[in-house]
C-alpha cells in the first residue's frame, strides 16, 4: 500500500516502509527520499527501482514499488511514438500533468489509477466525466480493477 499527498504544490508518495517519492510540481524535481533524480539513468534507493528516460528533452520517471509500476509524466509536449510508448508499460499508477494535450497521452496509457496535477486538473477530470471531490490524501492498495480506471483528485 502507498499513500499519496499533495501539499503546497508538492506531491509525496509514501510507501508502507515510510520511503518517499517526492514530485515538486513547480520545478518538476523528483526525489526518492533525499536522492534528487535529475538525469536519465537507472536508480535504486530503499527498495524502490527507478528508470529515468529522456525523450524529446523531457524526463519521464518509471518507478517499481513492491512489484507495481508508477509512472510520472511532467510534460505533455511530445509526440507519442513507439519509442516512448514502450516505456509506458503496464502502468498501475499514473501521475500526469494536466494541460490540453494530456488527454491524448492518457488514452495511450492503460493506467489503473490516475492522479492529475496542476491548476487545470479539474478540466481533465471533467472531460473524462470524473466529477470527484478533492481529497487531502489517498491510500492506494495494490489490488486494482482490470476493467476500470480509478481517478484521484488531490487538493
Amino acid at each position: 500500500m502507498i499513500e499519496v499527498f499533495n501539499s503546497n504544490w508538492v506531491i509525496s508518495i509514501e510507501t508502507k516502509n515510510k520511503n518517499k517519492i517526492i514530485l515538486d510540481t513547480n520545478s518538476f524535481d523528483v526525489k526518492i527520499n533525499d536522492l534528487n533524480v535529475v538525469h536519465p539513468w537507472e536508480y535504486e534507493k530503499s527498495w524502490i527501482l527507478l528508470e529515468v528516460k529522456n525523450y524529446s528533452d523531457i524526463l519521464f520517471y518509471s518507478f517499481t514499488i513492491e512489484w507495481n509500476h508508477l509512472l510520472i509524466i511532467t510534460n505533455d509536449k511530445f509526440d507519442i511514438k513507439e519509442e516512448i510508448l514502450s516505456f509506458f508499460w503496464d502502468v498501475d499508477i499514473l501521475i500526469i500533468v494536466w494541460t490540453k494535450d494530456a488527454a491524448k497521452i492518457f488514452e495511450n496509457i492503460e493506467a489503473k489509477v490516475v492522479i492529475p496535477f496542476w491548476e487545470w486538473k479539474t478540466i481533465f477530470l471533467n472531460t473524462l466525466w470524473q466529477h470527484i471531490e478533492e481529497v487531502d490524501s489517498y491510500k492506494i492498495k495494490w489490488e486494482f480493477s482490470i476493467d476500470s480506471t480509478e481517478f484521484v483528485n488531490l487538493k
